[in-house]
């Protein structure tokens, strides 16, 4: 039986990704990741938010500290189902809509309500804000004489002029990081050259026959 002094043979793809220089493999996994998120970029639909605020104002019978607390209580109550459906009639779309665009957001130093809504039409957003501070407002009134605060509209929201979605430039620049990590990784696992030994091949040992005959010229 013949023996192969060369070892089994690799791969022809191993031997290759072997042979690339370590910096090809980082180039390519940024390469591919900033065209990947670039293209997301461009694909997904672009949306924008806008903000309207409230704040809470004490009457006579009330002070500050008591309007700090009910800011935090009107900004949890303004997502919920008895607000959203009066909101649901001025911004024109349903319920639904209202509880997975609209979010609200209060401060521990001040008596105000964020309300901010998110939308892929601009005036959409900025209706949807508007609304919901509307009908928070509303509630706010009828329960005046129990609370002893009052919520009055800071500040209405404007029709956005740029989308808060991340831009194609972003995306790229967030994908060509990512690919580049992806591409160290890969360099860190992938095999190594045997040193010493030309083409990364490791050292053949001799058969028993060979070291057999090479004792007995001795």
């Amino acid at each position: 039986m013949t023996e192969n002094p060369t070892g089994p043979r690799r791969p022809a793809a191993l031997t290759r990704a072997k042979a690339l220089p370590a910096w090809s493999l980082l180039a390519a996994g940024a390469v591919a990741g900033g065209l990947l998120g670039g293209g997301y970029g461009l694909a997904k639909t672009p949306s924008y938010t806008a903000t309207s605020y409230v704040i809470v104002v004490p009457t006579e019978k009330s002070d500050p500290a008591s309007a700090l607390g009910f800011a935090q209580a009107y900004g949890r109550v303004a997502t919920q189902l008895a607000v959203l459906g009066d909101a649901q009639v001025w911004a024109g779309v349903p319920v639904k809509t209202l509880k997975s665009s609209v979010q609200t957001a209060t401060s521990p130093d001040a008596p105000m309500v964020a309300i901010t809504a998110t939308s892929a039409r601009p005036d959409l957003a900025a209706d949807m804000a508007n609304a919901v501070a509307r009908a928070l407002t509303r509630h706010a009134d009828n329960t005046e004489s129990t609370t002893n605060v009052e919520l009055q509209q800071f500040a209405r929201a404007t029709k956005p002029i740029e989308p808060s979605s991340a831009s194609a430039a972003l995306t790229g620049l967030v994908g060509a990081s990512a690919g580049g990590l992806l591409g160290g990784l890969v360099l860190l696992v992938r095999p190594r050259r045997t040193t010493g030994e030309p083409g990364g091949r490791p050292a053949s040992v001799p058969g028993p026959a060979v070291a057999a005959d090479a004792h007995g010229q001795l």
